[in-house]
């Protein structure tokens, strides 16, 4: 696959304003003045839902291309979780929490932490300021993600969608983790090069580089190429390992909308039972399976430069300098 046009970001500077910021970084075409678009956004769920936030069913595929062929799909549900809405949700929801156990319960601490004193909101605005992007104060903010089932909790990675008042997308932030405890933000802007097949002004796309330890069978030099669409009845979202222009691993997450009810999570949990725990279960079993089949390995201490911008560091790199990593202050 070669992605001739699509070039590599890096953090810039850009403020939205009540609408939309006509900043755009280099190499992309600049955004629309506010106000002004071309291409129909969507910005509203073609039903009325008494709640933003909700559950997706999805299954995930992983296709390992290179340098051994390897696929596998599971099912599996997330939560879609209206930040503003989580006050509403912790008393709502019998089965689910905020900051405070139950069988299933979203914590502050598990996510974008620069400051243990500020929620999740705060901490993700303060880190965006980091790349220099602004965002309105009435921006809408949906996490898609794991919650923690009886405690426990790990997620690959999750996804923050940022929305204009008016339901204009404004960015997404991949907040992509490891086995190590490690977290690190990616910004992923809109996308604008409507002559692509499929991409409209509700398509976020970035091309930039990995510089981070996921998986002991994946080179730190590659770029992920973040493809998301904007959440509604259907989620579609994928993120591709690429190197050299060309494809190496394929992962799409695709799901469907469900309410978010105490019935529904009951139905999900009979359905997914300990989904926390079986995602990484199955992370090891994959990785075992790559191992014997004699993929190339990386270790984690090998290249602690390659691996920047890192929150909650390992202890392998705490000592290193030139990681740019922010601890919880």
């Amino acid at each position: 696959m070669q992605l001739a046009g699509l070039k590599q970001s890096r953090p810039f500077s850009a403020e939205f304003p009540a609408s939309m910021s006509s900043q755009q970084p280099a190499g992309t075409k600049p955004m629309d003045p506010p106000g002004l678009f071309n291409t129909p956004l969507q910005t509203s769920l073609p039903k009325r839902h008494s709640l933003n936030s909700c559950l997706y069913e999805c299954s995930v595929m992983h296709h390992r291309l290179a340098p051994k062929q390897y696929r596998f799909k599971h099912r599996v549900f997330l939560m879609s979780l209206d930040l503003d809405e989580l006050p509403q949700l912790g008393q709502q929801l019998q089965w689910f929490g905020v900051n405070r156990p139950n069988v299933y319960s979203f914590w502050n601490s598990d996510h974008i932490r620069l400051n243990a004193a500020q929620d999740v909101r705060a901490n993700l605005t303060a880190w965006l300021a980091t790349q220099g992007v602004a965002i309105p104060t009435d921006t809408r903010i949906q996490l898609i993600t794991l919650p923690r089932v009886l405690g426990y909790v790990f997620n690959p990675v999750s996804f923050y969608f940022c929305l204009a008042a008016d339901g204009t997308p404004l960015c997404a932030v991949a907040e992509v983790s490891n086995t190590f405890g490690e977290l690190k933000p990616y910004w992923v802007p809109r996308w604008q090069d409507t002559a692509e097949a499929g991409s409209t002004n509700s398509t976020l796309r970035r091309l930039v580089p990995k510089e981070f330890y996921v998986s002991p069978f994946s080179d730190l030099t590659v770029s992920f190429d973040f493809h998301l669409k904007i959440p509604g009845e259907r989620l579609s979202l994928r993120v591709n390992d690429v190197t050299g222009g060309r494809t190496v691993l394929k992962t799409a997450l695709a799901g469907k909308r469900r309410e978010l009810t105490d019935a529904e999570l009951l139905r999900l949990t009979l359905r997914y039972p300990l989904v926390t725990l079986r995602v990484i279960t199955l992370i090891h079993w994959h990785a075992l399976r790559l191992w014997m089949r004699r993929v190339p390995w990386f270790a984690k201490a090998e290249n602690p430069h390659l691996q920047q911008g890192v929150l909650r560091p390992h202890s392998s790199l705490a000592s290193h300098k030139s990681t740019a990593s922010t601890q919880p202050l």
